[in-house]
């Protein structure tokens, strides 16, 4: 007789059903229309697939295309049906490794003396629709470690046999769809058929196992989707990300660059760039200063044994730039890796009382630490980079009322600059790693308690991640959503019981006893560098007017009105605008396309009629002609914009 067994599901229920049922037999118990959506299970917080039995109490949820399980299962699949293509198209052809990525999937595949472009991959595709309509079943079945060798051995197939090296016999599961069959853990959709969108955007080399010593082999990289509407709009979004790429519109718009002779990851701020990051700097330290902030300015580099102390050379010495030695024997320094440990000596430097506090000290501060070279990228990647930081020194009953003024300013800097899609992570240990992290389980429990507290009180939605903390402490992180509706993590904030603890700084209270303060870090930018590359791609180019290097441009109809045209420049100038003469012997049309390109918000055009009536043709970058006004009009209307 078979027995029974208890399903939780999300909602609390707890349904009953006789072992070995599967996860989709428990959706259709709900609804055939549950049922059709249905990719994957989450059983006990491990991704199954939908088809797999369950023979024991579980707490059940069902994933679909809205769940990121149910598309890594979805995009998994999908690497298995391109595979099955390719042993199709490319008879021979070995498999190294096919995971799904942030969107799609790849697989890493050794076509022998074949070799496969971009123009390759049509056909591919076609062959994967082909194989997706048979509906085949992708089927799980376990096998021992001696049957999987021989069958990969039979193949050729060195790669999954030295995959089956590092796999202990009884953990070995094999899946087939259709007439392919490959060395997998799973999980996967239940048919091929609930594939019907594909798209295979890339061919690349990647090193076997990323060791540059082995072969290498040829990644292919594909997405796919359950409509074909899905596809296209992911493919239009596509298109508009390459269009706003920082590192394109970095280069048209003359802001950044990099230079291989001064080293990779190490960017080099144009003079336009250092405009518009100057004026966001500015616009901080202003608000800052309203704050109680005392601005402090500290080395690039200092003794090895600081970073020692503070923990972030066990943290980040071997992603740093290695030691420096100096002539004197055994004496090492640091490019620094955070601003931290400068600002905790600065507390240290002088006795302090309880009535200094809180110390809220401020520095745009450049940190180093070497990412790998295939880590690099633009300004989001770098070696370098400039963090708008503050450090907090405050009483522990001064933690949440501080806590709450950082995030009134981070708030308000996103607002500032056009940021208003965004949720907040609170990040907090991993209970399974305890010794990832520094200091007492006694103030990590009040770092964590005041974080929390801190975000009900404003009112935020948050979600909780176990596991992403600093090192020293909790955090809070603005996840932001850009333009196109992808998410990047901008803002922190992180109470920090521990460095006070190991650099033993201290106060004296009111009764006259030494006592450790909390020190709170924050950085509403994050990084300069990141926070403009995103900035970039946000909003295309188009800066809000109060930011962008250049907010109008002059252009004359011909050389006769260049004098009359640098005196517009002049009395705006005057008035506080930025902006030039297009000086060039090119025609008018010419001149309006070339500005258009370099987005600049105005364009005033002058010759006769302007020149004698002292007026200006206003034309609006991506909107056309605004009519003729006087100068000085012009600029009182830019000014109530800004």
């Amino acid at each position: 007789m078979t027995s029974e067994i208890k399903i939780t599901l999300p909602d609390g229920s707890v349904r009953t059903y006789q072992s070995g049922v599967t996860a989709m037999d428990v959706a259709r118990s709900i609804s055939e229309g549950l049922a059709r959506n249905v990719l994957a299970a989450e059983v006990d917080g491990e991704i199954w697939d939908a088809t797999r039995p369950i023979t024991r109490d579980v707490a059940l949820k069902l994933l679909t295309w809205q769940d990121l399980g149910g598309k890594k299962a979805y995009w998994h699949s999908s690497a298995h049906l391109m595979a099955e293509a390719l042993e199709a198209l490319y008879p021979g052809v070995k498999f190294g490794i096919g995971p799904p990525i942030e969107n799609g999937f790849y697989y890493d595949v050794d076509l022998g003396d074949r070799t496969l472009s971009v123009e390759d991959l049509p056909k591919i595709e076609a062959k994967m629709k082909e194989l997706a309509r048979q509906k085949n079943p992708y089927i799980r079945k376990e096998v021992p470690k001696e049957e999987a060798i021989a069958y990969f051995r039979e193949k050729g197939d060195e790669y999954k046999l030295e995959l089956l090296e590092e796999l202990e016999d009884g953990e070995i599961t094999f899946y087939t769809q259709g007439q392919f069959t490959d060395l997998c853990r799973g999980p996967h959709i239940p048919d091929t058929g609930k594939i019907k969108a594909v798209k295979l955007t890339a061919v690349a080399g990647a090193y076997w196992r990323g060791d540059e010593t082995r072969k290498q082999l040829t990644r292919i990289y594909g997405i796919t989707f359950p409509k074909q509407k899905e596809l296209d709009e992911y493919l239009h979004r596509l298109e508009e990300a390459r269009k706003r790429d920082h590192r394109k519109l970095g280069k048209e718009l003359e802001l950044f660059m990099f230079s291989e002779k001064v080293g990779a990851g190490l960017p080099i701020w144009l003079p336009k760039g250092t405009q518009l990051r100057s004026r966001l700097e500015d616009f901080l330290k202003q608000e800052q200063l309203k704050r109680g902030y005392q601005p402090v300015i500290t080395p690039h580099l200092g003794k090895k044994d600081l970073y020692v102390t503070s923990g972030h050379y066990a943290k980040y010495g071997e992603d740093s730039f290695q030691p420096i030695h100096t002539p004197k024997e055994g004496e090492e320094f640091l490019l620094k890796p955070m601003n931290c440990p400068h600002h905790c000596e600065i507390f240290g430097h002088r006795p302090r009382s309880y009535k200094d506090l809180p110390l809220r000290i401020a520095e745009f501060g450049t940190v180093y630490r070497y990412e790998q070279s295939g880590e690099l990228h633009g300004l989001t990647r770098v070696r370098g980079f400039t963090q708008d930081d503050a450090h907090i020194f405050c009483t522990p009953d001064q933690v949440k009322g501080e806590f709450l003024n950082v995030l009134e300013l981070t708030r308000h800097v996103l607002q500032k600059l056009g940021f208003e899609d965004y949720t907040v992570q609170i990040s907090l240990r991993d209970p399974e790693n305890p010794e990832k992290y520094i200091g007492s389980e006694e103030n990590w429990e009040k770092a964590e308690r005041a974080i929390v507290e801190a975000v009900e009180e404003a009112g935020l939605e948050a979600v909780t991640e176990l596991g992403e903390a600093a090192f020293y402490g909790p955090k809070l992180d603005f996840m932001v959503k850009d333009a196109l509706g992808r998410s990047w993590q901008l803002g922190t904030i992180q109470v920090d019981y521990n460095l006070p603890e190991r650099f033993q700084l201290e106060y004296i209270g009111p009764d006259n006893k030494p006592h450790r303060p909390v020190m709170i870090h924050r950085a509403p930018f994050g990084s300069m560098e990141r926070f403009v590359g995103v900035l970039i791609e946000h909003t295309g180019g188009n800066f809000p007017l109060w930011l962008t290097p250049t907010q109008f441009i002059v252009l004359p109809i011909s050389d006769r009105f260049l004098d009359y045209a640098k005196e517009v420049v002049a009395e705006l100038s005057a008035l506080g605008l930025r902006g030039e003469v297009d000086e060039r012997a090119e025609k008018i049309g010419r001149k309006i396309r070339d500005a258009e390109l370099k987005k600049i918000p105005y364009m005033l055009i002058v010759g006769e009629k302007e020149m004698e009536s002292k007026t200006v043709a206003v034309r609006k970058h991506g909107q056309g002609d605004q009519g003729v006004e006087r100068v000085k009009a012009f600029a009182e209307r830019l000014a109530l914009s800004l």
